[in-house]
């Protein structure tokens, strides 16, 4: 991936998580508070946890703030889910969700204590 493609990438996804959050522009403190946490719902060596630790030293840099990556396996990523939904919602928590967590889930768990 070329680098230009990154950065798109990463302004995008960081768009998205900005508007899932609920911040908005008068947010313009962000992130000055505390370190953000990445929160990767499976184990550490994965390929969710590689590109989650990459992600969140690419965020570091860009925003010059922390980015401290924790993993939270267990339920094929619903105890990571989980523990973010019930975070505050600061923007100080992001959620590195896959097909699993957000798809999978859904279909084999009656009831998921995310949404």
């Amino acid at each position: 991936m070329r680098s230009s493609q990154r950065r798109h990438l990463l302004a995008a996804l960081l768009a998205v998580t900005f508007s899932a959050c609920g911040l908005s522009a008068q947010a313009a403190e962000w992130p000055t508070e505390k370190p953000i946490t990445y929160v990767v719902p499976f184990t550490v060596g994965g390929s969710t946890d590689v590109v989650g630790r990459t992600l969140a030293q690419k965020l570091s840099e860009r925003l010059k703030q922390n980015v401290v990556v924790e993993n939270k396996p267990g339920a094929a990523g619903g105890i990571g889910a989980t523990y973010v939904a019930k975070a505050p919602a600061d923007g100080y928590t992001l959620f590195g969700g896959t097909i699993s967590t957000h798809a999978i889930n859904a279909s084999l768990y009656k009831n998921l204590r995310y949404d």
